[in-house]
């Protein structure tokens, strides 16, 4: 992989480009925008749940929605991002997410579920393209040993627009949400649907300011001058390689899955945190109280990506990834088998845990790859499926056996991390150039 500090400008520049540094101050930007916006998802699905009347299965289908995205579209943002540079691939991203986060006003007006469905579609495909660009542009930003630390320090950012986002979003969308079920039904037929209409067109001031915030922010990274990496990794790939020479490397399969549970698992936890909190049994919240531990649970992963970031520099990023595994099983494993203050406490805790575990598990899925960087990225980004399927899976669950032992569908995806940590994540040695 390339090394970088200042590049020279393009043939035929006049201004200078910024250092590598100030570039990664301009990334962590996106990351921050893409987290805050993925984490609005934990109040919205609530808020739909209620709207709509859903069970917990069909209300999951905003995550399997929105992580579906990653998954058909990851290719094309991938062939997007090859042709545009990293650059003009996150502008183009953002301008993506900025019309889907539109299309939420249309949808609260028609009050049609699947309309909500569709825009968060189109707003995840703009997250897409700005995963497949940002995530192995800021691991190309300086030296491969330290690309972990990297990508956690920008992944801090990211985690403190998903802190962010739940009190946001609690405020401003489940903050006016007063009245319970049986109120609903109590109320004659005009009002319940007058109440209902009100509550679905409660999202559309926060969307809106959304919109225009990406919009504005492409317009700024698109005016910024971004060293030009992505010349630099096109013209490496010159043996013509496919997806699938990247995903029979050992290391790089297991990563996939890896990503795949750790997705599933984190993005299942949050998503199902409002309703689990309000279970008398466990914490007898209201909905927008409870916002404030979903809260809690992202900035937990918020601060320990900061600390993560001066660990992984000091201690072997494989152990420290087993490590913080095996506590999230215990702490899951206390959920289960405990109630009140204890389940709640346990559960949120995993937050602080899972810190380091998506930038750590991409980083070694990229490992020594070369020319086959940019195929192993859009293959770890395809596993984030696992935001899609894990929350349907522990929905449907749920429905089955309650909410409340439906946790130990998370358990098991971190079972697996253990295993990559330990064994899945090493390259084999006469493979660690992907040929």
């Amino acid at each position: 992989m390339p090394t970088l500090s200042t590049p020279p400008p393009r043939s035929g520049s006049t201004r200078p480009v910024v250092n590598a540094r100030m570039a990664l101050a301009v990334a962590t930007t996106i990351f921050f925008m893409w987290g805050f916006l993925t984490s609005l998802n934990d109040v919205l699905i609530p808020h739909l749940k209620a709207v709509f009347e859903l069970n917990y299965a069909r209300a999951m289908l905003v995550q399997f929605t929105f992580f579906g995205a990653y998954f058909l579209m990851s290719l094309p943002a991938g062939w997007l991002v090859a042709r545009l540079g990293y650059k003009n691939g996150i502008v183009a991203g953002l301008v993506i997410a900025g019309i889907g986060a539109l299309g939420f006003w249309p949808a609260a007006s028609l009050r049609i579920y699947e309309a909500f469905l569709a825009s968060l579609f189109v707003l995840a495909t703009g997250i897409t393209v700005l995963q497949v660009a940002a995530n192995p542009y800021v691991a190309l930003l300086g030296p491969e040993q330290t690309s972990s630390s990297r990508l956690t320090l920008a992944q801090a950012l990211n985690s403190l627009g998903t802190t962010l986002a739940p009190l946001f979003g609690g405020l401003l969308i489940l903050g006016t949400t007063v009245k319970s079920g049986e109120q609903i039904q109590a109320m004659p037929a005009a009002e319940q649907l007058a109440y209902r209409a009100a509550e679905a067109q409660s999202v559309q001031g926060p969307y809106l300011g959304l919109a225009v915030a990406l919009m504005l922010l492409a317009v700024f990274v698109y005016l910024f001058r971004l060293p030009p990496l992505s010349e630099a990794t096109e013209r490496a790939d010159t043996g013509h390689h496919t997806l699938m020479d990247a995903l029979r490397l050992r290391h790089v399969f297991f990563g996939v899955l890896a990503i795949f549970f750790y997705v599933g698992a984190e993005v299942s936890i949050g998503s199902f945190l409002v309703n689990y909190l309000s279970m008398p049994e466990i914490g007898g919240l209201t909905e927008q109280q409870a916002t404030f531990y979903v809260s809690l649970y992202w900035g937990g992963a918020m601060v320990g990506r900061f600390a993560g970031s001066a660990l992984l520099v000091r201690f072997a990023p494989r152990r420290l990834l087993a490590l913080f595994a095996v506590v999230n099983v215990l702490l899951l494993a206390l959920t289960l088998m405990s109630a009140g203050k204890m389940a709640l406490y346990c559960v949120v805790a995993t937050g602080l845990f899972n810190s380091i575990m998506f930038p750590t598990i991409f980083a070694l899925g990229i490992e020594r790859l070369g020319p086959l960087t940019n195929k192993a990225s859009s293959l770890l980004i395809m596993a984030i499926v696992g935001g899609a399927v894990i929350p349907l899976l522990q929905g449907m669950l749920a429905d089955h056996i309650g909410l409340h032992h439906s946790f130990v569908l998370p358990l098991l995806c971190y079972g697996y991390i253990i295993f990559y940590g330990l064994v899945g994540s090493r390259p084999q040695a006469g493979n660690a150039r992907g040929g």
